[in-house]
Order: structure tokens, then sequence, then C-alpha cells
């Protein structure tokens, strides 16, 4: 299943284009990241489902054979103990659909994301 080509403008757009077993899946990736993360506004970027607080949070993306989780290159960094049962890149991770999804490691590197994003605000904002 490459990544669908359809149009679409929101996060719910994105989901609805995949089979009912990954919509599942996303809609799950999505609340944790949510839970994790209640002030985060969604947008598309990249033709990613994207979640925004002071800039980019995390991007997901579906592919043939994995959801891929974009949460930036320290994202990657200060979890790579932790996704290394997984492919991963400088700033990406898959999580295979043949898996469940490691919700509690979403959510950690959500939160950390949310910590390292609202630094970075408030020093710029401080250095005003």
């Amino acid at each position: 299943m490459e990544e669908n080509k359809q149009d679409f403008t929101t996060i719910d757009e994105y989901i609805m284009l995949y089979p009912p077993e990954i919509q599942k899946k996303l809609n799950a990736l999505r609340a944790q990241i949510h839970s994790a993360a209640p002030e985060v506004t969604e947008a598309i970027s990249w033709r990613m489902p994207t979640f925004k607080l002071y800039g980019n949070l995390v991007h997901f993306a579906v592919f043939k054979n994995h959801i891929g989780l974009y949460p930036g290159e320290s994202g990657i960094r200060v979890f790579e103990d932790k996704i290394k049962d997984y492919k991963s890149s400088k700033g990406a991770v898959q999580f295979p659909l043949d898996k469940p999804l490691p919700l509690k490691l979403v959510e950690e590197i959500v939160l950390y994301r949310v910590k390292e994003n609202t630094e970075i605000a408030l020093s710029k904002k401080k250095n005003k």
C-alpha cells in the first residue's frame, strides 16, 4: 500500500483513504498524540498529517508495510535505545503495519517534543 496519492486537506480525510484496520491504527495514533499534547493543532504538511505546537511537533504517514512517525532528529536521537527494534533514520521511525503500535513510546516521544518546542519558543521570546 504505497502512500495514497489522492487529494486530502484534513487528517480525517487522510485517515479515510485507508482500509478500516489501518484507520483504527491511525485513529489510535492521533488520539495518543492529542492525549500527550492536548494543545496541538492539526494540519497537513508535506502531504502528511502534522501536529503543531510552536512549529512542527510530529508527523505521520502510511506506507506499504509501515506507519512512519516523524518527530525530527532530536525525537529519534533521544529515544534511540527505545526504538532499536524498529527501522529508523535520522528523523523517522517505522512501525510495521502487522504489529501493534507502541502507543506508550509515541506518548513519550510526543511529550519530549512538546518540552523541546516549548523551551525553544520561550527562549526565542526571552531573547526578543
